[in-house]
This record gives structure tokens, C-alpha cells and sequence, in this order.
């Protein structure tokens, strides 16, 4: 079986192809920076059991579908048609929508939804071929509900839904399964990144849940794929909102909303009285 994972040089994508290289598959990572997955791979053929002439790598950024045709045509060639695409290359960056440079807004977008779109492209009309296959959206918890300071990561992420059920009736014709997946704050290098970057707003609604560990997340991905999960979700506040959130999210925007005011309210409160004080050590 041929695996390929975007995303795959750290992370969930990473701890993903580890799992299917213990089985034996062949696995193939995408990822933008060379060295990065130069060291994955290093990782993946020092494990006990995995036969080095069965992980490959190919470097392409997935906003850019002519880069990632060629990638996925080197992996191919190698190791023969996908027949399992783990779609989790993706990017965050928090900050207020009005503080947020448009590139960086955009950028989010491309990667996370487009280079999802193109990767699926690439290995899809393959696929329906064979009439076999299975495609893997990584999502994120953060489809599932607003959040201060993600407007493109939780727009990205949200319009994977529904390309995942659109395409999902188109694909099933042909015997290929779509999966979408919705993983919580996961221990990424990524993930350490952000936190640097988080809105003390956000830590407010994020900061009451407990990480979980990349390889955690990856073993319910590989299994809710075996089983021929439509939708895998994480934990039960991320799984009540999935099912329940027309219900739920009306109080819990409400409560988040008197928070982030109250908040706001004390960083005007300090910035007024720094003002003060900045203007009365003037006048003296």
C-alpha cells in the first residue's frame, strides 16, 4: 500500500507515517523545507523493522499545484498509485483580523484549504480509475467553532468540511472514501510556534484544554481510517460540538464574548492610565 502524507517532514503528519511504516507500507512524505524532511526520514528508517527502500520524500509547497503534480508524479513512479492521501500539510498564525497583513491572511488560506484541494487533485482522477482509494482531510477543532484571533486558520479549516462532504458524494460513487478529521491543540513544533503568537483572548476559550500529544492523535486517524470513519473527532468538548453546536455554541460565544470584553476592557483601562502617567513624567 502506497501512503502519502502532506505535511509530512513533523508533526501529526509525521507520527501518521510512522504508524503505516511500522506496517510495513510504503510511505511517501510532502513538505516544503528539504532538511526538515531529511530529518524525518531519518527518523522514519532508524525505526526497529522499517525497511529503508520503502519511505521516500519529495519536497514541493503545497499552495503551488504544479509543484505538487510534480511531487506526487516522482512518488508515484516510485511506489505506484496512491492509494492512501493523508492531507495534513497546514499552517496557523494568530492575530486580529485588522492587525493581520493580507499576505499572511492569504497565505493561510492557500495552504490550508487550496494545497488540500491540490494535493486531493493530484492523486483523485487515479483513484477513481482504480475505483479504489482513501483521502484523509486534516482539519482542526478550530472548524468547529469561532475563535478571537483565527479568522483564516478557522475559515481555512471550516471550508474543509464542506469540500470534504462534497466531495465526498462524488467519490463514493467510485468507490473512494473521504474522511475529514478534527484534531485538538496538538504537540507540534507548530503548535509551539503559535502559542508565542496566541491572543491572550484565544488562551481564554484554548487554554482549557489539555494538548494532546501528536502520536495520540495520529493513532485515532489511522484507526477511524481502518474502521472507515466519514468524520473523527477528539475529546468530548470538541465531539459536542461537532453534533451538537447549532445548540451549544450560542451560550458559549456569549460567555466568550463577556470574557474577551472584559479583557479589553483592562488592556484600554492600562493603556490610558500608562498615557497619564507617560503625560504627568512629561509635565514634571
Amino acid at each position: 500500500m502506497h501512503v502519502i502524507v502532506t505535511g509530512g517532514s513533523s508533526g501529526i503528519g509525521l507520527a501518521i507515517a510512522r504508524l503505516y511504516a511500522l506496517r510495513g507500507d510504503r510511505i511517501s512524505l510532502l513538505a516544503r523545507h528539504s532538511g526538515r524532511l531529511e530529518q524525518a526520514l531519518g527518523e522514519l528508517v532508524a525505526l526497529s523493522g522499517v525497511d529503508p527502500s520503502r519511505i521516500q520524500i519529495a519536497s514541493a509547497d503545497v499552495a503551488s499545484a504544479s509543484q505538487v503534480q510534480e511531487a506526487v508524479g516522482i512518488c508515484e513512479r516510485s511506489f505506484g498509485p496512491c492509494d492512501i492521501l493523508i492531507a495534513s500539510a497546514g499552517i496557523v498564525e494568530p492575530c486580529a483580523f485588522d492587525e493581520m497583513p493580507a499576505d499572511v491572511f492569504d497565505e493561510q488560506i492557500a495552504t490550508n484549504l487550496l494545497g488540500t484541494a491540490n494535493a486531493v487533485r493530484v492523486v483523485y482522477s487515479g483513484m477513481k480509475a482504480r475505483r479504489s482509494g482513501k483521502i484523509m482531510l486534516v482539519s482542526s477543532g478550530a472548524a468547529l467553532i469561532g475563535i478571537y484571533g483565527y479568522g483564516a486558520y478557522c475559515a481555512s479549516k471550516s471550508a474543509l468540511t464542506g469540500f470534504a462532504e462534497a466531495l465526498g458524494v462524488e467519490a463514493a460513487v467510485f468507490g473512494i472514501r473521504v474522511s475529514i478529521c478534527f484534531p485538538p491543540d496538538t504537540l507540534t513544533p507548530q503548535y509551539r510556534r503559535e502559542m508565542s503568537m496566541r491572543p491572550p483572548q484565544a488562551e481564554l476559550l484554548m487554554g482549557t484544554v489539555k494538548p494532546w500529544s501528536a502520536e495520540a492523535v495520529a493513532a485515532r486517524i489511522v484507526r477511524g481510517l481502518d474502521r472507515g470513519r466519514r468524520q473523527i473527532h477528539f475529546g468530548p468538548t470538541l465531539t459536542a460540538l461537532a453534533y451538537f453546536g447549532p445548540l451549544v455554541k450560542p451560550a458559549l460565544i456569549w460567555w466568550f464574548s463577556r470574557k474577551i470584553r472584559k479583557i479589553t476592557g483592562q488592556e484600554r483601562q492600562g493603556s490610558l492610565v500608562e498615557a497619564v502617567d507617560e503625560g504627568f513624567d512629561r509635565g514634571r
